[in-house]
């Protein structure tokens, strides 16, 4: 395949965190690069100089218009179809590929198999519990595509896996019209870029397209009711001869399932005579934190590390030994008999639904961007966990009416400010509505942007204000 780039032009649409790496590992193919961009900023000037010093055409202030004689584009994962460069592309015939094409038509011939997630929520932690699970199964493995080590470095530099594990978004799939993985799980749906996407159809459409090819397993989230389900990708996949649906449930398992029993991780998939047998994978005091979303997380991860041929010892010291990212459902500190938790990352309402399900009684601080979300289901479905509300943000008032409508009784703070200092105020108002044995969490259900770089920092000013009351 790389003798195929030699002398080939190639555009690379975007720079950053994947325009850069292609831009270089097409040019080290022989091929003639040049790299189009909508910015003209100081980082991509940067950027863009650090590649012409390779010998790349770059073009800063203009991605919309096709180059001269482009064979390919190989485009950074965000750019939306309806790009003009794209459109130029389809009218010339010119094929359009991510970088997650390109790293899967890199592989070389002996290349490690990828063990493949997506879903709204969870990607990350979940590909981190099958990468846990899989070193603890002495296999050679690493998270990429997301997160982690970039796709192209794994399968174009030095080191030699057994097996990856890769995070992939609904952006990454729609351009990765190749991509055949060894199993693939879609943890769950729920709406999330459809401004990207068009649509909820087009936008689960493109999620199932990992399924597509799958030669081993294809798991899905049995407890997913919403249309499309998960369970709708999979029979919607055109799958090699022999590939299972392996679902994965919060309940009791059924034949070809992981589920829940009595506190036991346990796999009704993978064992002998599977209608009457099953095997216990761990406790789900091993899962870290063992909330319900992220039990879901371990089983979708039990289940592809299973369909790799991974022990059940494997399972469970491989989710004994994973630690969990900062701001997902992170305990902070208890204060007075409060616990506090940041899940800063849930910004979006389907996370934040699992995140505020995970406890009983809630003081729970929301808020910032809604990206077009709407709140009245969320807060229709947590009432009656809800101890009470602290509100911050841009966008507040749509989370306050929905409060309003829904749970009247709940007291709400609503702090009209949008100065990071307003997370400190935040957290002294929580302090005062919550009660001993209450948790207040972060979960805000919006972007960060208005008041905070991201939703890390958001995280990082609620951790630090907790740390204060503490003192």
């Amino acid at each position: 395949m790389p003798s195929e780039f030699t002398g080939k032009h190639v555009t690379v649409a975007g720079l950053g965190v994947s325009g850069v790496p292609a831009a270089k590992v097409l040019h080290g193919l022989g091929a003639h690069v040049t790299v189009v961009n909508d910015g003209d900023d100081e980082r991509s000037r940067t950027q863009a100089a650090e590649l012409e010093a390779l010998g790349v055409t770059v073009r800063l202030g203009d991605g919309d218009t096709l180059p001269e004689g482009t064979e390919l584009i190989v485009t950074a994962p965000g750019w939306k179809p309806t790009k003009p460069l794209f459109t130029a592309a389809g009218q010339a015939g010119v094929p359009v590929w991510g970088d997650v094409e390109l790293a899967w038509r890199l592989r070389g011939p002996d290349a490690a198999p990828w063990l493949a997630v997506t879903g709204t929520n969870g990607k990350t932690t979940t590909v981190q519990m099958l990468a846990s699970i899989l070193k603890a199964a002495g296999l050679r493995t690493a998270a990429v595509g997301n997160i982690g080590v970039s796709l192209l470095d794994a399968v174009t530099g030095d080191t030699e896996y057994d097996v990856l594990a890769v995070e992939l978004s609904s952006y990454q799939l729609h351009w990765a019209p190749s991509l055949r993985a060894h199993s693939a799980a879609v943890l769950n749906l729920a709406p999330d870029h459809l401004d990207w996407h068009g649509s909820m159809e087009a936008y689960a459409a493109d999620k199932g397209r990992i399924y597509e090819g799958n030669r081993v397993a294809c798991v899905y989230n049995v407890d997913a009711t919403d249309k499309p389900s998960t369970e709708d990708l999979v029979r919607a996949a055109d799958v090699e001869e022999g590939c299972r649906a392996i679902g994965f449930t919060l309940g009791t398992p059924g034949p070809s399932q992981l589920g829940v029993v009595e506190g036991l991780l346990v796999d009704r998939a993978f064992v002998e005579d599977r209608q009457k047998n099953a095997q216990e994978l761990a406790e789900v005091s091993d899962v870290n934190p063992p909330a319900p979303h992220n039990i879901a997380n371990a089983l979708a991860a039990a289940g592809l590390a299973r369909a790799f041929g991974v022990s059940a010892a494997a399972v469970r010291d491989g989710l004994r030994a994973f630690t969990p990212d900062a701001h997902r459902i992170a305990h902070v500190a208890d204060v007075d008999g409060v616990a506090y938790v940041d899940d800063s990352k849930a910004t979006n309402t389907h996370a934040t639904e699992a995140s505020l399900a995970a406890y009983e009684s809630i003081v729970w601080i929301a808020g910032g961007l809604a990206k077009g979300a709407t709140f009245d289901e969320l807060v229709a479905g947590a009432a009656k966990r809800l101890r009470g509300a602290v509100l911050i943000g841009a966008d507040r008032a749509l989370i306050r009416e929905a409060l309003a409508r829904h749970a009247p009784e709940v007291p709400v703070v609503d702090l009209d400010r949008t100065d990071t200092g307003a997370m400190l105020q935040a957290v002294q108002e929580a302090r005062r509505l919550a009660r001993p044995g209450d948790t207040v969490l972060l979960a805000p259900a919006c972007a960060s942007m208005d008041m905070f770089t991201n939703y890390n920092q958001r995280g990082d000013a609620f951790a630090q204000a907790v740390r204060e009351l503490g003192a």
